[in-house]
């Protein structure tokens, strides 16, 4: 938090220009499109800033449907992408939705688990494959048979952390444009190093259609992207603003923010603590029978408990309570899954050794404490 380079980037860009909408374009704004390009995969290298990853997923899924010609949109149950009516849609978690469904072009597919996969596979290749399968299937059943894309978090987040096996992303990227759709890949939690890679699709060596970011992509200030090709980018010819999208001093932030992260190369960072987090959670989980699960890729890391191991029975109450006996101890972990039984990990991309096992200290003590 507070990185020195950063704050002063924010402050030296503000004594210049604060304020111009998208409709003109900065200095900064070039610099930390850029700065992107050189990190994303593949040809995607044509931006459009905005302000949340709310609007980047808005974004990315109108330029999917305004390339293709088409309007149907196939996501993942346990997905989350944003709040807006469009975003709550996409979203496949009902604690999520304040709405009922409203967009009868979104459908919803299948989403692999390998802690609790439905298939009773040891989710490898063959789980894989019949998750992907499902996404045919809903393609077939359920839509004209020609979607405009498919959009999924690479791991999901709200959803639990999960990461599917290998394979998986392959696939559903042979399929969705195997029937002319694009492939949408939401970054905004798995990106810009957390899962050791600079995108967390890059560990299934799969290049997106679009892809979208926010969070830790200014360091705090608020920004999302729309990344894709210049093909694709041209298909969008109407006229579009985002009137606080690609602020100077946000895009200064972000172009500061992705030379320190290359700079220390926080993807090895990351993969390096994640290792002793990880190692320091299956360590606890010996100890306490209650966390069931220990998962996660880099620093993108969370632990599932239930009332049994055997049956896999969530433990909601223990989740709640342990949270709040972790907050009482300096720790803050975020709730998520569908039963909300799982406590995620997202330390600083930046986080030390030491700090890492001052946390497993804290959440030792925590654990310690709801056995009692």
């Amino acid at each position: 938090h507070c990185h020195p380079r950063l704050v002063s980037a924010i402050s030296d860009q503000a004594k210049q220009l604060g304020h111009t909408s998208t409709l003109y374009v900065t200095e900064p704004q070039v610099e930390a499109a850029r700065r992107l390009a050189e990190i994303a995969p593949g040809n995607l290298t044509k931006s459009f800033f905005s302000n949340s990853g709310t609007e980047a997923i808005d974004t990315a899924i109108m330029l999917a449907c305004i390339h293709t010609g088409r309007s149907e949109v196939i996501a993942l149950r346990s997905a989350y992408h944003g709040r807006s009516t469009l975003a709550t849609n996409l979203t496949g978690l009902s604690s999520w939705r304040p709405l009922a469904s409203a967009l009868p072009s979104i459908k919803h597919t299948i989403a692999p688990y390998p802690y609790r996969c439905r298939f009773d596979a040891d989710c490898d290749r063959v789980c894989a494959d019949k998750c992907a399968q499902d996404l045919e299937d809903v393609i077939l059943a359920t839509t004209n048979g020609q979607p405009a894309a498919f959009l999924a978090e690479t791991i999901q987040g709200a959803g639990g952390f999960i990461a599917p096996p290998a394979g998986y992303h392959q696939r559903v990227a042979e399929i969705i444009r195997g029937y002319g759709g694009l492939l949408i890949i939401d970054e905004v939690q798995a990106g810009f190093g957390r899962t050791g890679k600079w995108f967390g699709i890059e560990h299934w060596d799969v290049v997106p259609d679009i892809m979208v970011m926010a969070k830790g992509v200014a360091g705090g200030m608020p920004v999302g992207a729309t990344i894709t090709t210049a093909e694709i980018a041209g298909s969008w010819t109407s006229k579009t603003i985002s009137t606080f999208g690609g602020n100077p001093i946000c895009m200064a932030a972000m172009a500061e923010t992705l030379a320190v992260m290359v700079e220390e190369d926080v993807p090895a960072n990351a993969e390096l603590r994640g290792r002793q987090l990880r190692a320091g959670l299956h360590a606890l989980a010996e100890e306490f029978t209650w966390i069931g699960d220990v998962r996660g890729m880099g620093l993108m890391v969370a632990i599932e408990l239930v009332q049994d191991r055997i049956t896999k029975e969530p433990d909601a109450a223990r989740t709640a309570a342990l949270m709040e006996e972790t907050k009482s101890e300096g720790l803050l972990l975020g709730k998520a899954g569908l039963r909300d039984n799982v406590l995620r990990f997202g330390p600083s991309l930046l986080v030390t050794e030491e700090e890492v096992e001052d946390c497993l200290h804290r959440l030792r003590r925590a654990c310690s404490w709801i056995d009692s």
